[in-house]
């Protein structure tokens, strides 16, 4: 039975919800309904904020508000040094307000504390970043056409960008959007999620202090039902850039699609960490254990699946399993806390679902598999899985919370053709002192991102997006501010041309 820790609850000692309103045309209003939505937090049944229920009508008017910011150049006129500039303001501003971000996100998703703290002060290295990329946007030229000839790629934003985020990483999900699309002048519609709303519209505080103009950043909460659709298929959008499950991720795709919009997609993943025998064994260890339950599983980056060696199996199952016997579940508030609550009702049923499925399948369940029981809220005990076929659905789906399949292999190609083995394709790791192994996996992978010797690092200048049906794109890297831009050629003549009707003329 897993221990529930408690935790002092002085912080939400007189605590008083954070009221947001909705961002649009540079003035926070609520919605033209008039409705609101409580946010109760997952871990202590608190209002943890109250938003703006909106509606289609609180959308329109949002993406109105982008398309005339836009097309008036309110955004575009600014040179990349006050882009840049006002990025670092941005940055600023949210490493003043890191400590009340932190709690409302802690509040909302019911994540550890420290995590949400670590999440925050993360979001401004993002946002220096995409300030750095903001003045270095360039296109090109070619002046080898011939002497009468000169030719220029221009790159110029893409225009209207709806953005649609998750609950799982609120603040740090839009941060690796919102501020490379500025960068490269854009402007912006954003719809976070219902349960989560608080941290963006904090942010839109921070960007109207810091003088971001009316109307290139919009902000509409509600449910996706109501506000989601025009954010999709209005004809002044002109991208839509969504982080989600794959199967809203396709409907979207599937929409914009049919008026040929621009799309960026980070979707699902079933993600194998790969352990040679040769591996550094309490690290893979360590890694294996923080991957899974790192924000309670809730993540597209989960180490969900370990493909492990059959020489070393036994014994890497029974020390992984002892080490998140270990693995402090509790009140978020709580330091010593590493797994918070399940941010809702309808994700602990998929949890409890995919557990249930793999006992019928044959599986064992080796640690956990029930909730925990002690706090106010939704906690599910670290779970092991064992016995795993690469056929079963707990080694091809998503669960998004704290489960861990394991699977056997016994020599290298199987251990490849496992992790090949699902729709997904979004990140992986390999495990093992032998570089030519470690790199050959890398390659024959399928993936976005191969960690080697290691779980779950990220830079801003790397690269992120996944294979197959986990996405669409990339975000970060030196590439993200021109995911937001268009090419354009302009062909230049020099001196006279000839004209062509005279010279073909009979």
């Amino acid at each position: 039975m897993t221990t529930f820790l408690t935790a002092d609850q002085s912080v939400l000692n007189g605590y008083r919800p954070y009221h947001g309103t909705m961002l649009i045309n540079g003035e926070f209003r609520d919605s033209v309904g008039g409705k609101r939505i409580d946010r109760i937090g997952p871990a202590h049944g608190i209002i943890a904020g109250t938003y703006a229920d909106g509606s289609a009508e609180d959308a329109l008017l949002a993406i109105s508000a982008a398309r005339r910011a836009f097309d008036e150049g309110t955004w575009t006129a600014f040179t990349a040094k006050e882009r840049a500039e006002l990025l670092l303001k941005i940055a600023d501003g949210i490493a003043q307000r890191s400590e009340e971000m932190a709690i409302i996100e802690c509040l909302e998703t019911g994540k550890p504390l420290a995590q949400a703290r670590g999440e925050v002060s993360g979001c401004v290295d993002l946002w220096r970043y995409a300030a750095s990329l903001a003045r270095t946007l360039h296109g090109e030229s070619y002046n080898t056409l011939g002497d009468q000839m000169l030719g220029l790629v221009l790159r110029q934003p893409v225009g209207v960008v709806s953005m649609i985020t998750p609950w799982n990483f609120p603040i740090w999900i839009l941060s690796q959007k919102l501020p490379f699309a500025l960068a490269a002048g854009c402007t912006v519609v954003i719809k976070p999620s219902e349960f989560t709303s608080g941290t963006t519209l904090m942010l839109g505080e921070i960007l109207t202090d810091a003088g971001v103009p009316a109307g290139v950043v919009n902000i509409v909460t509600g449910l996706g039902t109501n506000v989601g659709s025009p954010l999709v298929d209005h004809d002044d959008v002109d991208m839509v850039s969504f982080t989600g499950s794959t199967r809203v991720g396709r409907h979207i795709a599937a929409e914009a699609g049919r008026k040929l919009k621009k799309v960026s997609l980070e979707l699902g993943g079933k993600n194998p960490q790969i352990i040679f025998p040769d591996c550094d064994f309490d690290a893979a260890v360590d890694a294996v254990v923080f991957g899974v339950y790192f924000n309670a599983g809730e993540c597209c980056n989960s180490g969900s699946r370990v493909l492990v060696h059959q020489d070393i199996a036994e014994k890497f199952t029974r020390a992984v399993v002892e080490k998140a016997r270990r693995v402090k579940v509790g009140d978020p508030l709580h330091p010593e806390v590493r797994v918070g609550s399940i941010i809702n009702d309808n994700q602990m049923a998929v949890i409890e679902d995919a557990i249930r499925s793999a006992r019928e399948d044959g599986a064992e369940i080796l640690l956990g598999g029930e909730r925990v029981t002690g706090g106010q809220g939704l906690f599910m005990a670290p779970t092991v899985v064992g016995g795993v076929k690469a056929e079963m659905q707990i080694a091809q789906e998503e669960v998004f919370g704290p489960v861990l399949a394991i699977l056997t292999f016994a020599d290298y190609q199987e251990a490849i053709n496992i992790a090949n083995n699902t729709l997904y394709g979004l990140s992986a790791a390999v495990w093992s002192k032998d570089i030519d192994i470690c790199l050959e996996a890398a390659r024959k992978i399928n993936a976005g991102t191969v960690w080697v010797n290691t779980f779950l690092d990220g830079t801003p200048e790397l690269p992120f997006g996944g294979f197959k049906q986990s996405g669409l794109g990339r975000e970060l890297g030196k590439s993200a501010v021109e995911d937001y831009t268009e090419q354009k050629t302009v062909q230049l003549h020099i001196g006279a041309r000839t004209n062509w009707w005279i010279n073909n003329a009979s």
